[in-house]
């Protein structure tokens, strides 16, 4: 399920940066994120782009951000963990010029943030949800890292799962 939400996520936050790039959720509580000087004054260079991803984060002092808001498409996400990533990602490809030509790396570095957690029990509901979300997403048999989504087993497949038919 973490494959094929990671897939769907991505696909959305492609489609939305292409039109007008990502809509942000303002956080009730903003979180607060220690970071090296090195790192903060990273994220103050590159505010224009963390504005895009739709992340809004202000400089609270050397090595500490607040996070105010994350893409609304990741309103699930934990926003620490999130900024952290997409910082080391634009700390890695530098100048805006490569981060524009990374940018679907960073997209699937922020899905894969947003998906759904492996052990995380859905509902009948959000399972039906998901699948119908699958139908409707291109490429939706693997996710950003080219695990497979679904698999086929046929009945004598399971038999051999439950050790039957011995």
């Amino acid at each position: 399920m973490h494959a094929a939400h990671e897939r769907i996520m991505y696909e959305r936050l492609k489609i939305a940066m292409a039109s007008e790039g990502l809509s942000g959720q303002p956080l009730l509580v903003p979180e607060s994120l220690a970071l090296s000087q090195r790192e903060a004054d990273c994220a103050e260079e590159h505010a224009q782009w963390f504005q895009r991803l739709g992340f809004e984060l202000q400089r609270l002092g050397p090595e500490s951000l607040a996070i105010r808001q994350i893409p609304a498409l990741l309103k699930q996400a934990e926003a620490n963990r999130l900024v952290q990533d997409v910082l080391a990602d634009l700390m890695e490809y530098g100048t805006s010029d490569r981060i524009q030509a990374h940018l679907n790396e960073l997209l699937g570095t922020m899905a894969c943030h947003g998906a759904v957690r492996a052990n995380r029990r859905l509902a009948i509901p959000e399972m039906n949800g998901l699948l119908r979300d699958m139908e409707n997403t291109e490429r939706s048999g693997q996710c950003n890292h080219g695990r497979p989504t679904w698999t086929q087993m046929g009945l004598d497949d399971l038999d051999k799962l439950f050790l039957r038919g011995r």
